[in-house]
């Protein structure tokens, strides 16, 4: 087998599967196209996830870097302060302040409220602290809480808060020793000297609001070794919203959304967190030690779940690309099924030919044999020229007639009285005889009819010369009936004629009706002489239409391609 015919049956058998499944290969096109399109999307989007998990985990530790950053910025600004406390013997207001505005908090430390001083005092010193409290000011300010109300014996209350503002002098006298969470911080600080932070608390200077804030505290020591003495604080105070938006201006990527708590063992605590901060989305967590304190820091990426610009492009094109591939398919389908038709046609009407051919060759060779046998039979039977002649006419012409019937029904089916009534046409509209036909409806197949044309034509050609049909008020009787599903019964019965006589010798038409038209249709046949009248019985087969049709609606079986 050369490869250009393995080409073709591998075309071939493409185009079966197109003819054989034509909704299925369309279908499976795309489906294999979509396919194809949502694992391209997947593997973007997994892609796009993984960049955005190093993006979050950058941003987290941008933040984290920036907020070090802030707490270190204020713990060396509080380093000074207590450096600047610890030399002097008494700092008084105007060299705090002077100090203070040499650091430029507004434009290195923003995220604080600023930084203050805040002595370690006894109950019994606070009348001496309240005088200068309030020095150069307008009114008598007070520690608060009063002892009256909570009497303690060590006091931290706050002297001095730079920048001086309408919020920070809100702070003044706050014994922030009387409060655990910042007395707490204030311990931790004096152990360890260093900076230290507290937990959340709310400032004295938001009046009344809840925003979360947080101190840093660095204590100040008169003296050196075992024997000094804590003689106070320097201090910041923080609004948390406001420091850790300071933080995220240090992050020049896009703002993340950020949540900040404190840690208090395995107890979180919210600190602050930004304004688009939802439940739902990636996050990473941080810790973060801010100042001697442990922290935690939680970063939500900012991107939704919808899919990204990317994978939207090559969702919406894969799907445009798998819908046109489906038309295409759904058209080639089409296409081969149209094929396919017009192949089997071809085929259905090459199978017609031939067998119209075939068929064709043996119905002109049985009108041959016939007309042979009747040449031969009317050769025996006759006497001179014309009678041969005038034999041979009428009996062609007898075949002829039932050939016309044949043919107006295309090949086909014949009904009895068809025949008959062609073959008897020329006496039934005699009126000095009687011709009756009558049976059930019945079909023959065009053998059959031919044959029982001749038959009858011999009977009325005898009836007309010695018979029934040659005197006045003659009458012949043509009936039918079935005798089974395959098998008809025709009685042809004369009457009202000359006496009949048993024949000397035989005749031609009894030798064609006993010979020729038996062997046709494969049955005996009965002729007997009765002397009030000719009698004949015949039986012709009764087929079924797929025994002899040209075409049929059962399918033509064809080559594979």
């Amino acid at each position: 087998m050369t490869l250009v015919q393995d080409d073709l049956m591998r075309r071939g058998r493409r185009r079966r599967w197109l003819v054989d499944y034509p909704r299925a290969v369309p279908l499976a096109i795309f489906m294999l196209v979509a396919a194809v399109t949502i694992v391209s999307v997947f593997a973007i989007e997994r892609g796009e996830r993984v960049r955005e998990s190093a993006e979050l985990n950058r941003q987290a530790q941008s933040m984290v870097s920036a907020i070090e950053r802030r707490a270190y910025s204020n713990s060396s600004f509080l380093r000074a302060g207590a450096a600047l406390f610890g030399s002097q013997e008494e700092v008084t207001a105007d060299l705090f302040r002077q100090f203070v505005s040499e650091l430029r908090l507004d434009a290195d430390y923003r995220g604080a409220e600023g930084i203050g001083w805040a002595p370690v005092i006894s109950a019994s010193q606070v009348e001496e602290f309240e005088g200068e409290l309030s020095f150069g000011k307008i009114g008598m300010l007070r520690v608060r809480p009063a002892l009256e109300g909570n009497p303690r014996r060590e006091l931290v209350p706050i002297l001095y808060l730079q920048p001086d503002t309408l919020r920070n002098r809100r702070a003044l006298g706050y014994d922030m020793y009387s409060e655990p969470v910042r007395r707490e911080a204030m311990d931790q600080a004096t152990r360890t000297v260093r900076p230290t932070a507290s937990g959340r608390v709310v400032l004295v200077q938001e009046d009344g609001n809840e925003e979360s804030g947080f101190l840093i505290y660095m204590p100040v020591f008169d003296g050196n070794g075992p024997g000094r003495s804590l003689k106070g604080f320097v201090y910041s105070p923080f609004n948390a919203g406001q420091f850790l938006e300071s933080a995220s201006e240090l992050v020049t990527a896009d703002a993340a959304n950020v949540r900040f708590f404190d840690v208090e063992g395995s107890e979180r605590v919210l600190m602050a967190q930004t304004a688009q901060w939802s439940e739902e989305g990636e996050t990473v967590e941080r810790e973060i030690d801010l100042a001697n304190r442990r922290m935690l820091l939680v970063v939500q990426s900012t991107r939704d779940n919808a899919l990204s610009p990317l994978s939207m492009i090559t969702l919406l094109f894969g799907l445009a690309v798998a819908s046109l591939l489906l038309v295409v398919a759904r058209l080639l389908t089409q296409q081969a099924q149209e094929d396919s038709k017009s192949l089997e046609w071809f085929a259905q009407q090459n199978s017609i030919r031939n067998s119209l051919t075939r068929e064709l060759n043996h119905r002109v060779k049985n009108t041959l044999a016939n007309v042979l046998s009747i040449v031969s039979l009317t050769r025996r039977r006759t006497d001179s020229l014309d009678e041969f002649a005038e034999g041979i006419d009428s009996r062609i012409r007898a075949l002829s007639a039932t050939h016309d019937l044949l043919t107006q029904s295309e090949w086909g089916t014949t009904p009895i009285r068809s025949v008959v009534e062609v073959e008897l046409a020329p006496y039934a509209n005699d009126h000095d005889h009687t011709v009756i036909a009558k049976g059930p409806a019945t079909e023959l197949a065009p053998n059959d009819a031919l044959s029982l044309g001749l038959a009858l034509h011999e009977l009325a050609t005898n009836a007309a010369k010695y018979g029934a049909l040659s005197c006045s008020g003659g009458q012949v009787s043509i009936t039918w009936t079935l005798v089974n599903d395959t098998l008809a019964r025709i009685e042809w019965v004369e009457s009202n004629g000359p006496r009949v006589e048993l024949p000397s010798r035989r005749g031609f038409g009894t030798d064609l009706i006993e010979k020729i038209v038996a062997h046709e249709l494969r049955h005996p046949v009965e002729l007997e002489f009765d002397p009030n009248g000719v009698r004949c019985t015949l039986l012709v087969p009764v087929r079924e239409p797929s025994e002899f049709a040209l075409r049929s609606d059962r399918p033509v079986a064809t080559r594979g391609h």
